[in-house]
């Protein structure tokens, strides 16, 4: 079985590495997006689908834009079964649709969560379930008949690492499930009327306040470690748990010190701080901190 794969970050990286396991499957290409700077110093950083491409010789295409005619004319030269996509990052024009069944694996149960965030959109909710969705692509965003579904249970206290590691092993099983069994699905049309969207992040979603405890800590547990929060100041909260979800206290108000940490109250509910990170200063833990600053019990944190 011989296919083409397009993907780009970890969660496809590993998917990757799972066809690539796979004695039946041939992976005869690999298209991705373009080297991009990555750091204060901008260095040009191959995709991490790239890098595992490489290691094995897979040929690797990297065009700006999938839709141009010569992309798509070069990619109908590349025989194959199936094209498999994990997070790719560009929409797939008909003429590759109509080349070769195209699988996509999407970290979400669909239609809830179409877009580019839905592991950290799933924890924002406060959902308890979760899954891989893989679908039958047509020329929407998420919107094709879906093949497949495999769920996943979220713990109340897991962050996005652990829930990205963990769906990133069942999509991986999934894919070699969906194209070993193929001709015996029957695709399934989503209902548009429950679509939900997810936006793509960026440092600006991680400013939090001290107003709701709970969306606080859930914004910790989607954004953590990337963009992290933070708060006005540029303060990040690097490690925090969820102290209370009941009562309304002064926002930022030092309500008690431990041994090992501080409570915070928020318009509503309350949050244990144990580590925190100063602007361009080292993460230290909340005791050092707010010893630093002479704060005390009843002071605003900030």
């Amino acid at each position: 079985m011989k296919v083409i794969f397009m993907g780009t970050p970890d969660y496809a990286q590993k998917i990757l590495e799972g066809l690539i396991a796979n004695e039946s499957i041939e992976v005869v290409a690999v298209y991705t997006q373009p080297d991009k700077p990555v750091g204060r110093k901008k260095v040009l950083t191959p995709p991490p689908v790239k890098v595992t491409a490489q290691e094995h010789n897979i040929a690797v295409y990297q065009p700006v834009k999938l839709r141009d005619e010569a992309v798509v004319r070069e990619l109908q030269q590349i025989e194959c079964d199936f094209i498999v996509v994990a997070a790719y990052g560009q929409i797939l024009p008909k003429e590759v649709l109509e080349y070769a069944p195209s699988i996509n694996l999407h970290a979400s149960i669909l239609p809830k969560y179409r877009g580019a965030s839905p592991i950290q959109q799933v924890l924002l909710e406060g959902d308890d379930i979760t899954g891989v969705t893989a679908m039958l692509m047509d020329e929407g965003l998420d919107t094709g008949d879906i093949l497949k579904i495999e769920t996943i249970e979220i713990a109340p206290d897991e962050m996005v690492e652990s829930l990205f590691n963990r769906l990133t092993q069942v999509a991986t099983t999934l894919t070699l499930d969906v194209l070993k069994n193929y001709n015996s699905l029957i695709p399934q049309k989503q209902d548009d009327s429950l679509a939900t969207h997810c936006i793509k992040i960026t440092k600006a979603n991680g400013k939090v306040e001290f107003e709701n405890a709970e969306l606080l800590y859930k914004k910790y547990k989607a954004y953590t470690p990337w963009p992290g929060i933070y708060l006005e100041s540029g303060l990040k909260l690097k490690e925090i748990a969820l102290e209370s979800k009941e009562g309304s206290f002064k926002a930022g108000e030092i309500l008690s010190i431990d041994k090992e940490s501080i409570v915070v109250g928020c318009t509503q509910g309350s949050v244990r701080i144990f580590r925190v990170q100063a602007p361009s200063k080292k993460e230290v833990s909340v005791l050092d901190y707010i010893n630093g600053k002479r704060f005390k019990v009843a002071d605003t944190f900030a």
